[in-house]
């Protein structure tokens, strides 16, 4: 898929310089009578076109104009168009026409006029600009619709996790749990009662904002675990390793449906028990999240399913880690003899 859109991308630029040169072409022969004329002085210029406007949109922009260094993006765009421009009129000199400026009103016997060299100068800005405007409504065309894509996959995350924590098997075994310690008149009761209404005040309130804290995650992980322990009972081990400072911010239930899935799917240890290792570690402002667990004895086609992100909101939290972080995050999911690994790093928010 990547490839695919590499490919339109470079067929894109390629069909843009073809087209604006096949324009000049066929403008400055008609000009001056003269296609011969014409096709050497484009044939000159348009690699020098070329590299100018890929310098600008590729080096100047991301590196000064984007980091906010507007007076270096300035000096460097003007430098490197004025380098530019007299490269242009030493080669069109040397390999074009010794006619100076034949498109003047008048003469020009200087080979570096002021006028002459102003004239070449705003021709190359003209196409930098004019590059850079395509460039930035393409981009932003891209944003826009990776906006949609990042709000319709929040919206189904949110919808399909919401329904995955009030699903019947979920919400009645917990009601049936504190029942039980109702009649047994365990202390146990009224946590379990607040642990249940904090998971789902998070589910239905907190998922629909952009970033929530750690603590905030963390918190809803340890109730809906602790929830799933009144279920399972000494049959579920997991072990919930929690190491450095909890600040900073991440997208609502974008750990969460890792943790659901090593319980739906995790399989028995040879011990009979559910056991589930989960390690979330903080180091400088980078949050590091793995979780293992027993695989399932599966037959294949099932097992390659799951693998392929089968299960509470898998696939809709791989594609929201893509479209929020972009290639600022790294995602391995390993099968290793008979367990199944998550291993997640992803920078936190400020």
């Amino acid at each position: 898929m990547n490839k695919l859109k590499e490919h339109r991308e470079t067929l894109g630029h390629i069909i843009f310089w073809v087209s604006y040169f096949s324009f000049n072409y066929v403008r400055w022969g008609h000009y001056f009578d003269d296609y011969e004329y014409s096709i050497k002085s484009n044939l000159v210029e348009f690699p020098i076109h070329i590299i100018l406007c890929y310098f600008h949109l590729y080096w100047l922009i991301p590196r000064l104009l984007s980091k906010k260094k507007i007076t270096l993006y300035i000096i460097g765009l003007f430098v490197s168009v004025l380098v530019m421009s007299f490269v242009k009129i030493l080669l069109t000199y040397g390999l074009v026409t010794t006619n100076i400026w034949p498109e003047s009103a008048y003469e020009e016997t200087n080979l570096f006029g002021l006028s002459y060299i102003i004239t070449v100068y705003v021709g190359e800005l003209y196409i930098v600009g004019v590059t850079a405007a395509i460039k930035l409504m393409i981009d932003r065309l891209k944003e826009r619709d990776a906006q949609r894509e990042l709000e319709k996959n929040s919206l189904e995350t949110e919808l399909a996790y919401l329904k995955s924590q009030i699903q019947p098997h979920f919400f009645f075994n917990t009601l049936n749990s504190l029942y039980a310690l109702t009649l047994e008149k365990s202390e146990l009761a009224p946590n379990t009662i607040l642990k249940l209404s904090n998971l789902m005040s998070f589910v239905i309130y907190r998922a629909k904002a952009d970033v929530v804290s750690l603590m905030e995650t963390v918190t809803h992980m340890k109730n809906f675990i602790e929830l799933e322990k009144i279920r399972f009972g000494s049959k579920l081990n997991i072990d919930f390793e929690i190491s450095g400072e909890l600040d900073g911010k991440i997208p609502p239930l974008i750990l969460s449906p890792f943790v659901e899935n090593s319980i739906k799917h995790g399989g028995l240890s040879p011990e009979g028990t559910i056991d589930i290792n989960i390690k979330l570690h903080v180091q400088e402002k980078t949050l590091i999240f793995e979780v293992e667990n027993w695989l399932k004895n599966y037959k294949d086609s099932e097992e390659n399913e799951r693998l392929n992100g089968e299960g509470i909101g898998l696939e809709n939290t791989i594609r929201r880690l893509k479209l929020l972080y972009k290639d600022n995050y790294q995602l391995d999911i390993d099968q290793i003899n008979d367990k199944f690994k998550i291993h997640l790093t992803l920078p936190l928010n400020e």
